[in-house]
C-alpha cells in the first residue's frame, strides 16, 4: 500500500485579502490626512465661538464655573435653549447661515423673549402676593377690632387698627406696630401690664392667620442709652424683641421655631428723631406675618 501524502503545513502570515485592505485603509487614512493639511482655520471665528461659550455657560474658563459655581445647573433650561442656537450656528457655518441664524433667531429675539416671559412672570408673582397680603391685612383688622364699640372704633386714627396699634402691608407680609411706650417703661425691656390685653389680642391673631413665619423687631431711638442692664440700643432693642416673643409664646400655642426675633437699634427711624414726637415714633416694635406666597413663608 502507498503511503498517504503528509499534507502541507500552513503559511504563516495573514490572509492575502487582510493584507489588501490593510493597504486600502492607510491610503484612505493618508488621503484625509492630506485633505486636512490643505484646509485653513479661521482662527478668529474659533475664538469669538469660544469666547461667546466661555462668557455665556462658563464651559472653557478652567472648567470650575460649569458646575462648582452652579452656572448650567442654576439656569437650566434658558443656558440649554442658548445652547441649542450656539450649535445650530455653528452646524450652519459653512452654507454660509451662522450669522443670519445668530443674529435672527438666536440673538436679539431670544433673549428679548425670555427677558419679557419673565418680567411678565415677576409681575404675576407680585400682584398675587400683593393680593394674598391684603386679604389677610383685611382678615386681621377684623380680628383687632372684634367686641370693639362704634365710640372706640371712631376715636382711631386713619392709620390705626386698635388704639396704639398700625397696620400696613407690602406684597410679603402684613405688619403690626405697636407703640413702645405702651409696652415698655423708659430704659426698660420688661412688658407692663397695661400692654396685656393688646398683647393677648395681637397674640389671638398670630395663631389664627400666620400659618408660617413670623417676625418680630424691637427699635428704638437714637438717644443715647447707659444703664446697668443694657450699654446701647442694640441690646435694649433686642431684649424688647425679645421679651414681646416669650409673652407671645405664654399666650398661644404657636412653634417657637416659625418665629423670628431681633433688635434693629436706632439703624431703621420712620420718623425724625430731633423731634420728641418723632422718637416716639420710632421707639416700637414690629411684628410681621408673611402670607402664603411670600418667599419666606
Amino acid at each position: 500500500m502507498a503511503k498517504a501524502k503528509k499534507e502541507a503545513p500552513p503559511k504563516k502570515g495573514c490572509p492575502a485579502w487582510q493584507g489588501t485592505f490593510g493597504d486600502l485603509m492607510n491610503l484612505l487614512l493618508c488621503f484625509f490626512v492630506l485633505l486636512f493639511s490643505m484646509s485653513t482655520l479661521d482662527a478668529a471665528k474659533y475664538e469669538e465661538v469660544a469666547a461667546s461659550f466661555s462668557a455665556a455657560f462658563g464651559l472653557f474658563s478652567g472648567g470650575q464655573n460649569a458646575l462648582g459655581d452652579g452656572a448650567l445647573v442654576g439656569d437650566g433650561v434658558s443656558q440649554l435653549s442658548s445652547l441649542s442656537a450656539y450649535t445650530t450656528s455653528m452646524g450652519a457655518s459653512s452654507s454660509g447661515e451662522a450669522e443670519d441664524i445668530t443674529d435672527s433667531t438666536s440673538g436679539e429675539e431670544t433673549s428679548e423673549g425670555a427677558s419679557s416671559d419673565v418680567s411678565e412672570a415677576e409681575a404675576t408673582l407680585e400682584a398675587a402676593q400683593l393680593e394674598a397680603s391684603e386679604e389677610l391685612a383685611k382678615e386681621v383688622t377684623e380680628a383687632l377690632q372684634e367686641g370693639m364699640s362704634e365710640e372706640e372704633l371712631a376715636e382711631l386714627t386713619e392709620e390705626e387698627v386698635i388704639s396704639d396699634v398700625i397696620l400696613n402691608y407690602t406684597s410679603q407680609y402684613v405688619q403690626l406696630t405697636i407703640s413702645g411706650s405702651l409696652l415698655f417703661a423708659s430704659g426698660s425691656s420688661q412688658v407692663q401690664e397695661s400692654a396685656y390685653p393688646v398683647l393677648n389680642k395681637v397674640g389671638a391673631v398670630l395663631e389664627s392667620y400666620a400659618g408660617g413665619t413670623i417676625e418680630i423687631e424691637g427699635h428704638t431711638d437714637n438717644v443715647p442709652i447707659s444703664n446697668s442692664q443694657f450699654a446701647n440700643n442694640d441690646e435694649l432693642s433686642d431684649a424688647r424683641a425679645l421679651s414681646v416673643f416669650y409673652y407671645i409664646l405664654d399666650v398661644t400655642d404657636l412653634d417657637p421655631a416659625n418665629i423670628k426675633h431681633s433688635g434693629r437699634g436706632e439703624y431703621q427711624p420712620v420718623a425724625d428723631n430731633t423731634t420728641a414726637e418723632g422718637r416716639a415714633k420710632n421707639r416700637r416694635v414690629e411684628i410681621r406675618i408673611y402670607n402664603p406666597l411670600s418667599a419666606q413663608y
